[in-house]
């Protein structure tokens, strides 16, 4: 009988993920044990701490991988390269950027949750919940572990434990999507039509990793790519097609992640009817770990498969590439609600980034990585402020985010440092030099031009071209264009009518004065205030803008490492 045999293990290169994964469990436990006033204090000290130290070890780990080329565990179940380190340490900056914003509970003393996730909107149980304040500190253990499956995603050559590492990041994402304070239906709408979309594209992968298995009797990427080098393997030169599918349908799943067409109909939804804060989280971190495990996935199997098969493959990426710039852009431009226009910018930008990778290339993982992180600042520091700008009644009373673009006029009056910084954000989306975003986008393009796909960069820029339209659309509505509630009082309202008589004016001009009062009413039922963070918002947003703005001006040291991470070993 065969003796089993332990494998070795060096826990030193799993230390990035299993910090963050072990401080998880530890959270849950403090849910059980540490008291309710202490809790939220625990919870947030020990999240922030798990993603440092996450980052610490990614630092420390760097010039081992990058002198030894890479360091893997057990056959490559986990396998680190430069880049998965790079996408890693992205991944650990966004994720605590967006625990801040997530923590933050303005001047009002509540934060994005609803107390009680669980509950039935509407109901007395509910209701006795806010009452009492009852806070949602659970939400800082479910972003741990899905901070955890997106550390693992891009760093793993075994396509099972790719598929583990996406349930991992999306199932905590699904409850997450679900707990908005208010909204409570919409929040609950956006977490179903996320779930049932994730669990069809996570079915997508699991069937392409079948016929992947079929196709080379292996679930390791390297594995697989050695034997698709072998022209004389006979089982493999006859079943081309079945590798192909399964190729494809992993990629589909991973580009669902992504958000790209077309597989991005679930985007818009989502980022309109979850928490904010959560938005945010999600748009910029499940992006960058969905854009390391593409790489890594794509990157190992183009490297072997033939030229006809490669040449398909570049083909469906170029299919791709276009329909979503395409769908984002045009999308975008006609949106009436703030989230919605991000979330098509969002979709928009999940091209450029397949743009990047056409090639397979060295230059086009390093401009990925980059782009991932302008991104990803810009987008948290948006979605922050957005949170910060709120509707009011005519009682004082604080209520949910004001979304719509018209609310959203003369914001610079009432808030000029924020609508700056908002302002930076969607100079730096829109690609405009001096942000990071304009650096982002030269390299993808450049990447795309140096791989022969100038026509697919073409695209690109006219894409960008016309995104333009809606940033500046939305820069030009909160710095030009007056409040709505000084439109009403300057058109003037109409004195009271007596009893048995019409509103002066009412009649012959079709009932003017009648709707000048209507909506001066309306404006008095719910008028926009920005309220003030308390401080973890409030970080964010700074360090977001001082990093848009020191990539766009002084680029070339984060160039610099990234070009030493974009050295990938399929």
């Amino acid at each position: 009988m065969n003796e089993f045999v332990a494998p070795q293990i060096d826990w030193a290169i799993l230390t990035p993920v299993l910090v963050v994964l072990g401080a998880g469990v530890i959270g849950v436990l403090v849910e059980a044990f540490v008291p309710e006033r202490a809790r939220r204090t625990t919870q947030l000290s020990l999240t922030l701490a798990a993603l440092v130290g996450s980052m610490t070890s990614v630092a420390l780990l760097w010039d081992r991988v990058t002198t030894d080329g890479l360091a893997y565990v057990v056959d490559g179940t986990f396998l680190l390269t430069p880049f998965t380190l790079g996408i890693q340490l992205v991944i650990g900056l966004l994720a605590v950027l967006g625990v801040l914003v997530i923590a933050d509970r303005t001047r009002t003393g509540e934060d994005a949750f609803a107390p009680t996730a669980a509950a039935v909107p509407g109901t007395a149980y509910e209701d006795a919940a806010r009452e009492a304040g009852v806070q949602q500190t659970e939400i800082f253990p479910l972003v741990l572990f899905s901070t955890g499956g997106m550390l693992l995603f891009p760093a793993t050559d075994n396509l099972i434990v790719l598929f583990i590492a996406l349930e991992v990041l999306s199932l905590p994402l699904y409850v997450l999507c679900a707990t908005a304070r208010r909204r409570r239906l919409l929040s609950q709408e956006a977490a179903f039509k996320y779930f049932l979309l994730g669990s069809f594209a996570s079915a997508l992968m699991l069937f392409g990793i079948a016929l992947v298995y079929g196709a080379t009797a292996t679930v390791s990427l390297e594995t697989a790519a050695y034997w698709l080098a072998q022209p004389q393997v006979t089982v493999l030169t006859s079943t081309p097609g079945v590798l192909f599918a399964g190729v494809l349908l992993i990629t589909a799943g991973l580009l669902f992640k992504i958000g790209a067409a077309p597989f991005h109909t679930w985007t818009p939804d989502v980022y309109q009817g979850a928490p904010t804060p959560v938005t945010g989280f999600m748009a910029a971190c499940v992006k960058a770990a969905a854009v390391g495990a593409l790489v890594r996935v794509m990157f190992t199997l183009a490297a072997a498969l033939g030229d006809d098969l490669r040449q398909h493959l570049e083909v469906a990426l170029w299919v791709v590439a276009i329909l979503t710039m395409v769908i984002g852009t045009a999308a975008g431009a006609v949106q009436t609600d703030v989230k919605r226009m991000l979330a098509y910018s969002s979709i928009a930008h999940g091209g450029f980034l397949v743009v990047g990778l056409v090639g397979f290339s060295e230059t086009g993982a390093r401009a990925v990585l980059f782009y991932v992180l302008a991104y990803g600042l810009a987008t948290l520091g948006a979605f922050a402020i957005v949170t910060l700008v709120r509707e009011q009644d005519a009682d004082g009373l604080v209520l949910g985010e004001a979304t719509q673009l018209t609310q959203w006029a003369g914001l610079g009056r009432r808030a000029p440092w924020l609508t700056a910084a908002f302002v930076l954000f969607l100079l730096s989306m829109a690609g405009i030099p001096l942000t990071a975003g304009f650096i982002a986008k030269f390299s993808v393009f450049s990447a795309a031009v140096d791989a022969g796909a100038w026509p697919l960069a073409l695209i690109g820029v006219l894409s960008s071209v016309v995104a333009v339209f809606f940033y500046v659309r939305m820069i030009v509505l909160m710095v030009l264009t007056p409040p709505a509630e000084e439109v009403v009082a300057d058109d003037g309202a109409a004195p009271p009518a007596q009893p048995g008589q019409e509103p002066d004016g009412a009649g012959a001009d079709g009932g003017s004065a009648t709707r000048t009062l209507t909506a001066a009413r309306a404006v008095q039922r719910a008028t926009v205030v920005v309220v003030a963070s308390r401080g973890p918002a409030a970080i964010a947003i700074t360090i977001c803008a001082v990093g848009v703005v020191l990539l766009g001006v002084l680029p070339g040291p984060v160039l610099d490492w990234m070009t030493q991470a974009a050295a990938f070993r399929p």
